[in-house]
C-alpha cells in the first residue's frame, strides 16, 4: 500500500543486551503476519539479527530496520545493539528516529541499557517510552519495576498498560485509556472489578502531566473538570514530543501477549516524521534546523552502511519530496551523480524492491560507490547538507598484525571497507612505532572486526597491544673524546672531535653548539659533525628509543690536511655519542596524558584506588552539571599503564563509565620501572 508521511512512524529499539528488542520486533511481525513462526535468536532465525558474526555470537551487532504494517500505518522499527561497543549503532539510529522505545525486563528492571537508553533520547530530545518485557518469566515483577522507573526518571512515567496478574501469571492486560482488558492474542476481555482502582489512580497521574501540555488543559485539571477524549490524546501526543510524558508498555514476546496494544498506541501517539525533532543542516552561516518537506525536491540523508557478498547497502531516510528509482542524484560531500535504479525496503536481511520511497520513510540503496554514512544526496543544483554523525572519541587501542607476512595491503584495504561499514572506529599507521594503530569502543568491536577481516576480506590479522613511544634522555654533564682514525692504501680516514653533553629544557630536539676556535675543526666540517650527532639522537643508548633534550657542544678538535672528511666527521661525532651518552645518566622518558573519567558517585573509590596502581595522579574532582549523581575525575597518568582502560573501566563502573586521554608531555620513569621496559625494548629489537 502506499503511504505518506503521516502513515510513518520511525521507532528506535533500545535498551541492554539481552532484554528483549530482537524478540519484540519478532513478536510484532509475527503479530502482523509478516511471518508465519516467530524466530528465535538460539537458532539464528530472527528477521532482526541476520549477519553471520550475529548468528554466531548471539547478540545483535549492527542495527537493523524492520517495517511493522499495523492499522494502515507502517511503523519502521530500527533494532538496535545492546551491548556498548557498537553504541556507534545507536548514534545513527537516532538521527533518523522520530522516538525511542526502552525495553527492559520484569525481572531484572532497570540495567545499565536502561539509563543509557534515556540519556540518548535525552540528549536527541527525542520522545521516549519502556517496554517492560518477559512478563512470563519466573519473578517477573511489573509493579516493582514501573516504581522503579518512577523513582528513577521522574513523574513523567506513566504505565499506559499494566498486566492482570493470576497469582504470578500474567493472564492479560489492561489498556489504561481505553479501559479496557485484553488477553494474548489480543482480543477484549471483561475488565476485572479490582482493576479500576488502579486505572484510577494512574489515569490521576497522566492528567497531571497532561495538564503541564496546555495552559487551558491546566486551568481545567486545576478546575478538577475531566479531559474530554480528544483533549487527552491531543495532551499525551503533545506530552510525550515534550518529553513530560513517558507511557510504560508491557508484554511477553513469545505469547504475544501486549504486543497489538503496543502497536496500536505508537500508531496513536507517537510522533509521523512531520511532527519530529527537526534534523541539522549545515550553511554557509553554520547550523540551522531542517524540517521535512514532503512537496519539497527529493532529497535522502543516509545513516547506515552495510556489506555483504554483493555490495554495499546504503540506508536512508527520505527527508524532502519523495526518491523514485529513475532519479540521478548528487552526493553534497563528494560532488559525484549517482544513478538510482536498485532501491529497496529493508526488512533485516531481505529487501524488497520498490520504485519509490515517501517523504519520511525508510528506504535501502545497493551498489552507490561513493556514498558513506552521514552523507545527503540531493537533485542536482541543490545544496541541502545534514549535519554528519558524531561518534565519541574511540579510546581503546591496539595494534593490527598480518598473520602472514605480506598481507599487509590486505588488512590495510579491508580496513577501508569496514570502516565505510562502521565509521565509529580509526586506523591509521602510528610514525613513530611503525606499527597499524585500530581505535575503537571496546574489545567486542574488535574482535568483530577481526572476523569480519578474515570472513569477507579472507585476511587473518591479531591485535596486540601498542607499543608505547617512550623516550630517552640524559641528566649529568659529560665531555668525550671521540675520534676516528683508519689507514689503508691510499686516503685514510681522519676525524677527530671533543664534544659535550648535557641535559637543557628548551627544545625536545637536539640543540647543537659550535664552540672551537683558531679553526681545530674547519669550518666546512663543523656541519659534518652535527650531522654526526642527529644521525645518532633517533636511537638512545638504553632501549634504543629517541634521545630529547639534548644539547650538545663541540668544543675542540683536529684534522688532517688530506685524510679527513665529512664522512670521518660524522664517524667520530658518532664514536662520542655512543661513549659519552651511557655516562652521562641516561634514563627514560614515557608519555603522560591527561585522564578525564565520567563516572557515577558510587564507583569513586574503585576508580581513584585503580588509577594509584596506574601510578595517576588524581588533580581534581567536580560533580558533573549535565549528569545528576555523576563526577568528572581529572588526572594525569602515564599512557603506558592505560592499555586495558576502557575494559577495566567498563568492568568497575558496569558500562556506566566513560573517559577522554591526551598526551599531554613526557616524565621520566621511575627508576623501579625502567628495568622492564629496557628489557622488553631488547627482546623486541632481538626477535625483529
Amino acid at each position: 500500500m502506499g503511504y505518506t508521511a503521516n502513515d510513518i512512524r520511525n521507532i528506535c529499539l533500545l535498551g541492554h543486551g539481552g532484554d528483549g528488542k530482537s524478540a519484540l520486533c519478532e513478536s510484532m511481525l509475527f503479530t502482523t503476519k509478516a511471518i508465519t513462526r516467530l524466530g528465535k535468536r538460539a537458532d539464528g532465525t530472527t528477521v532482526s539479527d541476520f549477519d553471520d558474526e550475529e548468528k554466531k555470537r548471539q547478540y545483535s551487532i549492527s542495527s537493523s530496520v524492520i517495517p511493522v504494517e499495523y492499522s494502515k500505518c507502517k511503523i519502521n522499527v530500527i533494532d538496535n545493539p545492546g551491548y556498548f561497543d557498537f553504541a556507534g549503532q545507536i548514534v545513527q539510529s537516532l538521527r533518523v528516529a522520530d522516538a525511542g522505545v526502552i525495553c527492559l525486563t520484569a525481572k531484572s528492571g532497570i540495567g545499565v541499557g536502561t539509563e543509557k537508553g534515556w540519556k540518548y533520547l535525552a540528549k536527541a530530545n527525542l520522545p521516549a517510552m519502556f517496554y517492560v518485557s518477559k512478563l512470563d518469566e519466573e519473578h517477573a515483577n511489573y509493579f516493582g519495576v514501573l516504581d522503579a522507573l518512577r523513582s528513577q526518571f521522574g513523574a513523567s512515567v506513566i504505565p499506559f498498560t499494566f498486566p492482570i496478574l493470576k497469582g504470578d501469571q500474567a493472564v492479560g492486560l489492561v489498556d489504561l485509556i481505553e479501559k479496557k482488558a485484553y488477553d494474548a492474542a489480543g482480543k477484549e476481555i471483561a475488565l476485572p472489578a479490582e482493576e479500576n482502582d488502579r486505572i484510577e489512580e494512574y489515569m490521576a497521574m497522566l492528567n497531571e502531566q497532561v495538564a503541564e501540555t496546555d495552559e487551558a488543559l491546566m486551568e481545567k485539571f486545576f478546575m478538577e473538570e475531566p479531559f474530554t477524549a480528544e483533549e487527552l490524546s491531543a495532551g499525551i501526543k503533545a506530552g510525550l514530543r515534550d518529553r513530560v510524558v513517558t507511557p510504560v508498555f508491557c508484554g511477553c514476546a513469545y505469547t504475544g501477549l501486549g504486543t497489538t496494544n503496543l502497536l496500536a498506541n505508537l500508531v496513536k501517539y507517537a510522533p509521523n516524521p512531520l511532527e519530529g525533532v527537526p534534523m541539522v543542516q549545515i550553511t554557509d552561516d553554520g547550523e540551522k534546523e531542517f524540517r521535512l518537506d514532503p512537496q519539497g525536491s527529493p532529497a535522502a540523508f543516509v545513516f547506515n552502511t552495510m556489506a555483504d557478498q554483493y555490495g554495499k547497502n546504503s540506508y536512508f531516510k527520505v527527508i524532502s519530496g519523495d526518491m523514485e528509482d529513475t532519479l540521478t542524484v548528487i552526493n553534497v560531500r563528494t560532488g559525484d551523480s549517482e544513478k538510482l535504479g536498485n532501491m529497496f525496503f529493508p526488512r533485516g536481511k531481505d529487501n524488497t524492491k520498490t520504485s519509490k520511497v515517501c517523504c519520511g520513510d525508510i528506504g535501502v540503496f545497493t551498489k552507490l560507490a561513493s556514498v558513506r554514512t552521514g552523507d545527503t544526496l540531493v537533485m542536482p543544483g541543490k545544496s541541502l547538507q545534514i549535519k554528519g554523525m558524531e561518534y565519541e572519541e574511540p579510546m581503546y587501542k591496539m595494534a593490527i598484525y598480518a598473520k602472514v607476512k605480506g598481507t599487509e595491503d590486505k588488512i590495510a584495504s579491508g580496513l577501508v571497507k569496514l570502516n565505510e561499514e562502521d565509521a565509529s572506529f580509526t586506523y591509521g599507521n602510528d610514525p613513530e612505532t611503525k606499527e597499524l594503530i585500530i581505535s575503537g569502543v571496546g574489545d567486542m568491536q574488535l574482535s568483530v572486526l577481526m572476523s569480519k577481516l578474515q570472513s569477507k576480506y579472507k585476511v587473518e590479522a591479531v591485535l596486540k597491544p601498542a607499543k608505547i613511544a617512550y623516550r630517552e634522555t640524559i641528566k649529568k654533564k659529560v665531555e668525550i673524546h671521540g675520534r676516528h682514525k683508519k689507514q689503508s692504501g691510499g686516503h685514510g680516514q681522519f676525524g677527530d672531535v671533543y664534544i659535550r653533553f648535557e641535559p637543557q629544557s628548551e627544545s625536545e630536539e637536539m640543540i647543537f653548539a659550535d664552540e672551537t676556535v683558531g679553526g681545530c675543526v674547519p669550518k666546512n666540517f663543523i656541519p659534518s659533525v652535527e650531522k654526526g650527532l642527529r644521525n645518532c639522537v633517533g636511537k638512545g643508548v638504553l632501549a634504543g628509543y629517541p634521545v630529547v633534550f639534548l644539547k650538545s657542544t663541540l668544543y675542540f678538535g683536529s684534522y688532517h690536511p688530506v685524510d679527513s672528511s665529512d664522512m670521518a666527521f660524522q664517524t667520530a661525532a658518532g664514536i662520542a655519542y655512543k661513549e659519552g651518552l651511557p655516562t652521562a645518566g641516561p634514563t627514560l622518558l614515557e608519555p603522560i596524558g591527561e585522564l578525564k573519567v565520567l563516572i557515577p558517585d558510587a564507583n569513586m573509590g574503585d576508580i581513584i584506588g585503580d588509577l594509584n596502581t596506574r601510578r595517576g595522579r588524581v588533580m581534581g574532582m567536580n560533580p558533573d552539571p549535565e549528569n545528576p549523581g555523576y563526577q568528572i575525575v581529572e588526572a594525569e597518568v602515564p599512557i603506558g599503564e592505560m592499555s586495558s582502560y576502557a575494559i577495566d573501566l567498563r568492568a568497575m563502573s558496569q558500562g556506566r563509565g566513560s573517559y577522554t586521554l591526551k598526551f599531554v608531555r613526557y616524565e621520566e620513569v621511575p627508576q623501579m620501572n625502567q628495568a622492564k621496559i629496557i628489557e622488553d625494548a631488547k627482546k623486541e629489537e632481538e626477535e625483529a
